[in-house]
């Protein structure tokens, strides 16, 4: 038995997919002449009601060719403290657009207009300039918690008194959209700026697309060049894009179900610690109360499911559209068996 729950980056291109892939119609699309990849722009941009799309190769570069367009040198990015973009990316938004972040911290990844009064900066010319709220929608450290529309209609409203942008890190946006029933649209309305990713719970293989305005995204398209992220016949991963798209998004729902599940089972064991209720989507976060997460790591691995450390005593368990009932039957098997 293997299990892997790692990450929703982790599944494989079924065979269906990968037949698309081969049978693509492909261009260079250095030259804007992929007929495969420009249709999914558009299709993407439509949805999420943005004027234009870019495919890239991964969320990280499509957050940050977002901060990019959205900054001048020297400006501030406020950002809640587990966004993806402060821990996971490598200082990117120092490197490539001189740009600082201000960690806030929220609830379990989210911030809040509230928590932002007061914060916006640059009255004074030894202040740094304030100019995006950057909002990661489901959040990933903070265990796939999702935004109501209320909260993102107050942002929107806070931003504009306050003239700042809105970046969308939406990795994970159609398990939101599922999540929540929110029309995808409406993200398109709140933020300036959106990164979606094919490649964690939609099971493509590779790929990313921002989201913005034609301004905006001609703009990033001479940075993605500079980046080294000018693909040429990009089609064949945009077709496993599309594919994931129109397949797998319906899919996500049984993920949020499993994973619930699976939380479930947690509560239960009388060596682990969970709130079945803050689990909103496919990302399970829970912790140890008598060991390490690297023991109790290695244990599950004995048993055949894996799992990633999330803190001193703290695991996160993903799960994805190759994670079936019988496999998530045979974890909560395994955890009753060494936690409880």
């Amino acid at each position: 038995m293997s299990i892997d729950l790692r990450s929703d980056t982790v599944t494989k291109p079924t065979s269906e997919m990968l037949r698309v892939m081969m049978n693509a119609e492909v261009g260079d699309d250095v030259f804007g002449e992929d007929p495969t990849v420009n249709a999914l722009e558009d299709k993407v941009a439509e949805c999420f009601g943005m004027e234009a799309g870019l495919f890239v190769p991964s969320g990280t570069m499509g957050n940050q060719l977002c901060i990019n367009v959205l900054t001048r040198p020297g400006d501030e990015v406020m950002i809640e403290e587990k966004g993806h973009i402060f821990n996971y990316e490598g200082s990117a938004a120092a490197i490539f657009s001189s740009v600082q972040l201000h960690t806030v911290k929220g609830q379990r990844g989210k911030l809040s207009a509230d928590l932002l009064r007061d914060r916006p900066r640059g009255q004074f010319d030894w202040e740094p300039r304030t100019r995006v709220i950057s909002l990661e929608n489901s959040t990933n450290k903070g265990g796939g918690a999702c935004y109501t529309r209320k909260e993102l209609n107050a942002l929107r409203k806070f931003a504009d008194e306050h003239d700042l942008r809105i970046h969308l890190d939406g990795a994970r946006l159609w398990n939101a959209v599922i999540a929540t029933g929110i029309d995808p649209a409406f993200f398109g309305r709140v933020a300036d700026t959106i990164n979606v990713c094919f490649s964690k719970g939609l099971g493509a293989p590779v790929g990313s697309m921002i989201l913005s305005s034609k301004e905006h995204i001609r703009r990033a398209r001479r940075f993605r060049k500079a980046m080294g992220g000018g693909m040429r016949q990009v089609g064949i991963l945009a077709a496993a894009a599309n594919y994931a798209m129109d397949h797998h998004w319906s899919k996500l729902e049984e993920d949020h179900r499993r994973a619930k599940e699976l939380a479930s089972t947690i509560n239960t064991c009388g060596g682990l610690s969970i709130d079945p209720d803050s689990v909103e989507t496919n990302i399970v976060i829970f912790d140890l109360l008598e060991e390490k997460a690297e023991t109790a790591l290695q244990k599950l691995g004995q048993h055949g499911v894996q799992m990633v450390p999330f803190g001193p005593q703290t695991v996160r368990a993903t799960l994805h559209h190759q994670v079936t009932d019988d496999d998530v039957a045979n974890v909560q098997q395994v955890l009753k068996q060494l936690f409880d």
